[in-house]
């Protein structure tokens, strides 16, 4: 049965495994995840960006086109590290690798390997997101105390999204459902306020973008980085994504459980 109470030891336990694996293949996580939200941003955000001009904001300010574009790829990168580990490499080694069974053989429990997993996913998120607003800083996108004061909302991101592939690793049944997956995260990549203000779109498109937890996402780290939104927005935002965090761990969990106790 799930138990509510983890112990602290064992989620380290199996957090620290995942990073004694990765330490002779650092380089190659550091730039596998961040490397597709920097190439949006130089391509999309500066090049396409020459062309847009600026942007205004609801406060009326003007931005550069590159700015307005940078937060959601920080957003994305946050995705990218978690939703790696906890869908993609999770997946394998709950449904081929059969390691989690293994790791049943010692005192470490479902809920531990689900909150070490998770931790682990939340890690590499950060370390992406330190990267690109390190490179945001670089390019002048982003101020220090900026970058500094979303650092954290990028954790509630990579949590997020850490728990949402998880759960989703636990419902599918095969390699070949991951065409589905890499197909979602596509359109939350491309509608998700992204790249074109919100504003902008007509009603409907406006209310669908309102239901993807990467423009919520977005919303919280462009309104930290650039400005513009209420702080209203910003506190809707946060509980909201703090709730499907939650929800999407306790579901996966749960699921997990009960897979490992067939």
């Amino acid at each position: 049965m799930l138990t509510l109470r983890p112990t602290a030891g064992r989620v380290a336990a199996v957090l620290s495994r995942n990073l004694v694996l990765v330490r002779r293949n650092r380089a190659l996580m550091l730039l596998s995840g961040v490397l597709e939200p920097v190439f949006y941003l130089l391509s999309i955000g500066v090049g396409v960006g020459s062309l847009v001009g600026d942007l205004p904001l609801a406060d009326g300010r003007r931005v550069p086109y590159a700015a307005y574009v940078a937060p959601a790829m920080l957003a994305a990168a946050a995705m990218n590290g978690a939703i790696t580990e906890t869908l993609y490499v999770f997946f394998g080694r709950l449904r081929y690798a059969r390691l989690y069974e293994a790791i049943l053989a010692t005192p470490v429990r479902p809920v531990e390997i689900a909150l070490g997993e998770l931790g682990w996913a939340l890690v590499r998120g950060t370390v992406y997101s330190a990267l690109f607003l390190a490179l945001m800083v670089g390019l002048d996108l982003a101020s220090w105390p900026r970058a500094l004061a979303a650092l954290p909302v990028t954790l509630l991101v990579g949590v997020v999204f850490g728990a949402a592939g998880m759960l989703v690793a636990t419902l599918l049944r095969s390699w070949q459902d991951f065409d589905l997956t890499i197909t979602a995260q596509y359109v939350l990549l491309l509608f998700s306020a992204t790249f074109i203000p919100p504003e902008r779109l007509p009603g409907a498109a406006r209310w669908l973008v309102e239901l993807s937890p990467l423009a919520h996402a977005v919303a919280l780290l462009r309104g930290l980085l650039v400005g513009g939104a209420g702080a209203g927005r910003l506190a809707l935002s946060a509980a909201l994504l703090a709730a499907l965090a939650a929800a999407c761990f306790a579901v996966a969990a749960r699921r997990l459980a009960r897979r490992l106790h067939r």
